[in-house]
C-alpha cells in the first residue's frame, strides 16, 4: 500500500467516525456571590470547588453570550475535530449552532453545515443528511442519548457544559492568564456526572443521568477559565465514551468558548410540520 493510498485510508475512517458519530443522533433515541467570588477564589480548593459549583449561575445572570465549539475525538489511531459557532440563551436554556464536519481527506465532497438548535431535553438537526429532506428538522430526546447529548451532536450545549461544574469534587487554581484578550483565572479538576445531574437545572437532569450512566467513567476531568465575574469563558472537558458501534472507549475533549455576553440570542424552534417523521438511513 502506497504512502498516498494510506492517506486516503485514514480519512475514509476518520470520516466514516465522524459520521457514525453525530448522525447517531437521531438512532440513539431509540436504545448568592457574583464577582467578589471570583477574585476570592484563588486562595484554597474548598472556595475554588464552591466557586466552580456556581459557574453556570453567573452565565444565567449574564443571560446569552456567542459560543464556539471544538469537539476532538480520537479512536483507532484516528483523531477527527468537530466545530461549532453560534449564540445562547442561559435564561431560557436555548442556543443555536452551526455545526462543521470535517473535510475528508480523500477528496470527498465538502459537506453542508448541520444546523443544530438546543433546548431543555432536546436537540434539533437540520441538513443531517442520511435520507432527511433538506428542509427538514431532525427531533432528538436528549434523555434517550447514552452520553446525554454532551457528545452526539458533534458539540456540548454550553449550558450543560457550565452544569457539569455543578458536580466539582476537587479543583485547584493553577494561575491567571488571558484568553481571546480577556483576563482570566484557570482552575483544573474533576466534576462528577452524577452529582452534576442532582444540581442541574431542570431541563438538563435527565441528560446528565444519562451521561453519569453511559459514559466509561462519571469522573470527567476539566479545565475552566473564569472571567472577573465569575462567567465561563472557557471550559475543556475530557470525556471517554463507551457507546455506540466503538469496542473500546472514545477519548473525547470538549472545548466551549464563551464570549460577548448579553449579545442578541434569538432562537426559534421548528413547528411541528417541520419535523421530519419518516425512518432515518444508516450510514
Amino acid at each position: 500500500m502506497t504512502g498516498r493510498q494510506r492517506q486516503r485510508r485514514r480519512g475514509r475512517t476518520g470520516a466514516a467516525v465522524v459520521a457514525a458519530w453525530v448522525m447517531a443522533g437521531a438512532g440513539l433515541g431509540a436504545g448568592g456571590c457574583a464577582g467578589g467570588d471570583a477574585v476570592a477564589g484563588d486562595s484554597g480548593r474548598g472556595e475554588a470547588v464552591v466557586l466552580l459549583r456556581r459557574a453556570a449561575d453567573r452565565l444565567v445572570e449574564a443571560g446569552s453570550s456567542k459560543a464556539r465549539t471544538s469537539m476532538e475525538m480520537a479512536t483507532g489511531g484516528t483523531r477527527v475535530t468537530i466545530r461549532g459557532a453560534g449564540v445562547y440563551d442561559y435564561r431560557k436554556r436555548m442556543g443555536r449552532l452551526r455545526v462543521l464536519l470535517p473535510q475528508d481527506p480523500a477528496g470527498a465532497p465538502e459537506r453542508r453545515p448541520i444546523t443544530e438548535l438546543l433546548a431543555p431535553g432536546a436537540l434539533f438537526m437540520k441538513n443531517r443528511g442520511a435520507g432527511v429532506p433538506p428542509d427538514k428538522w431532525v427531533r432528538v430526546e436528549t434523555r434517550t442519548l447514552s452520553d446525554g447529548n454532551l457528545v452526539t451532536g458533534g458539540a456540548t450545549d454550553p449550558f450543560a457544559a457550565a452544569e457539569v461544574l455543578r458536580g466539582t469534587r476537587s479543583a485547584t487554581f493553577v494561575g491567571r492568564t488571558e484568553v481571546a484578550g480577556t483576563g482570566v483565572r484557570h482552575y483544573r479538576g474533576t466534576a462528577d456526572l452524577g452529582a452534576a445531574a442532582k444540581k442541574a437545572s431542570d431541563g438538563n437532569k435527565p441528560s446528565l443521568r444519562a451521561a453519569a450512566r453511559g459514559f466509561a467513567t462519571a469522573a470527567v476531568p476539566f479545565d475552566v477559565y473564569l472571567d472577573d465575574e465569575g462567567r465561563i469563558v472557557k471550559v475543556r472537558h475530557r470525556f471517554s465514551f463507551a457507546g455506540g458501534q466503538q469496542k473500546s472507549p472514545v477519548a473525547v475533549a470538549s472545548t466551549t468558548l464563551l464570549y460577548d455576553f448579553g449579545a442578541p440570542a434569538p432562537v426559534r424552534l421548528p413547528h411541528g410540520d417541520d419535523i421530519y417523521a419518516g425512518k432515518i438511513a444508516e450510514r
